[in-house]
């Protein structure tokens, strides 16, 4: 099968999704006049080391948030966010807090989750992610579509749960990851290649 996205693919879902995984989830938590908000991200991920970056990108619009969502919204407003990862423990928690509540509805509160601040940064965390990384926002690049805005930033501070270090390395039980469609991942297996 080929087929040209602007085109239509023809099949009953959308296959883009699906073709362009494993993605790690950024839980994007913010804080901004309307209070604290939780939100998921499948397109996410690190984009360097030396300082340490990541991104994640918006794709879609709420009415009360103009031509964004909570999210990229509150960054706009105070230029910082945390990212918490995700494993299969947190997974119903951060379906949870994927629902479209109004501006100013928490969805910490409403996924049931425990709060921690932020040392870098006036923002809150979830407590009990394997790992949270505080991010101050560097661009926010429109992209091409209607409601696309690509979230750059660098990595202020890292919080790191105990019970994910082993041996002086981040190894948490398992990483959720989105595969596409409504489909999960819990990732558990992992080898070592060694570069040559």
């Amino acid at each position: 099968m080929f087929y040209r996205p602007s085109d239509g693919h023809g099949l009953p879902h959308n296959p883009f999704n699906a073709i362009v995984a494993p993605r790690p989830i950024g839980w994007i938590a913010t804080r901004g006049a309307a209070g604290d908000n939780l939100a998921p991200y499948s397109f996410f991920n690190a984009t360097a080391y030396v300082p340490p970056q990541v991104m994640f990108a918006s794709t879609s619009a709420k009415p009360d948030r103009g031509e964004t969502k909570d999210s990229v919204a509150q960054i706009r407003e105070t230029g910082v966010f945390c990212v918490n990862l995700v494993d299969s423990a947190l997974k119903d928690a951060m379906n949870a807090s994927s629902a479209p509540l109004p501006a100013g509805g928490d969805e910490f509160r409403h996924a049931g989750l425990e709060k921690a601040e932020c040392e870098t940064i006036a923002c809150p965390r979830v407590a009990a992610a394997p790992a949270a990384l505080e991010c101050r926002m560097t661009q926010i690049i429109p992209l091409l579509g209607a409601h696309n805005f690509l979230v750059l930033a660098e990595v202020t501070g890292v919080h790191i749960r105990p019970d994910c270090l082993r041996e002086g390395r981040f190894a948490p039980p398992d990483r959720l990851s989105r595969l596409g469609y409504h489909d999960y991942a819990a990732i558990r297996d992992t080898f070592e290649m060694m570069r040559p």
